[in-house]
């Protein structure tokens, strides 16, 4: 199954080709690359209005994407321990590639993430970590939406979303200034949740590797590996933040 597109979310905007989700990733790189030098005679824009706007706007997003997969998995009796995909265009079925395909592009409205990060010149924000992880995601979740969109992967795109509540929720406070700096304490538990999801996500994937389960395998172990290189930065992310930064 993994080798032949799903006919449902095939034609669908972004999904249909290879072409545009690669342009979409190739402006990205050209703007990390290039953003910095362009604007280094350019003052730093605080765009304190527009950032809160988009936080709340992907604290929505990530929410209605939740409830959906939420919803839909348990209407649809879908199983933690394995979920093959509903390839059929019931209610149900189309309800679940939906969704996915808009967390697909969700990922490509993150990418600007680091055009805010790049225009406010906080350029010590876009370490390789985050360019890692934004870039990756959108070429994972382009070839989940067309392979797969559903089934066991169902289980990323929510915990993923839940977790992006609280990310997106954190970034809208603190975009309103220094005055919110007092409620943004909880900084180092966002990464712990995020590290949490990564273990949750890695057992998940790896436990139908070891079971028989209708779910293309080529699928689970590019996620296991794609998760253990996500544990590896984030735990380093996080011994860098918060426990050298003490000692």
């Amino acid at each position: 199954m993994f080798c032949f597109s799903d006919p449902r979310t095939d034609p669908w905007p972004l999904v249909y080709s290879p072409v545009p989700v690669t342009l979409i990733f190739t402006s990205y790189l050209f703007v990390v690359a290039l953003g910095p030098s362009c604007l280094r005679h350019q003052r730093a824009l605080e765009l304190r209005g527009l950032l809160a706007v988009y936080n709340l706007a992907m604290v929505a997003l990530s929410s209605y994407m939740f409830y959906e997969f939420l919803v839909t998995s348990v209407l649809d009796n879908y199983s933690y321990l394995c979920q093959p995909v509903d390839y059929s265009r019931s209610e149900l079925g189309m309800r679940m590639a939906r969704v996915c395909w808009w967390f697909f592009v969700s990922k490509v409205v993150e990418l600007l993430d680091t055009v805010f990060f790049i225009l406010r010149k906080k350029h010590e924000q876009v370490t390789f970590l985050h360019v890692y992880h934004h870039g990756t995601m959108l070429f994972n979740w382009w070839a989940g939406v067309k392979y797969v969109p559903g089934g066991q992967a169902f289980f990323i795109g929510m915990l993923n979303s839940f977790v992006h509540i609280f990310m997106y929720g954190y970034y809208a406070l603190a975009s309103l200034g220094p005055r919110m700096h007092c409620y943004l304490w909880w900084k180092h538990y966002l990464t712990i949740m995020q590290l949490c999801q990564f273990v949750a996500i890695a057992a998940h994937s790896s436990y139908n590797l070891f079971t028989e389960c209708p779910f293309p395998d080529g699928f689970n172990t590019a996620v296991f590996l794609y998760v253990l290189s996500l544990i590896a930065l984030f735990l380093h992310f996080y011994y860098r933040t918060y426990m050298r930064g003490k000692q």
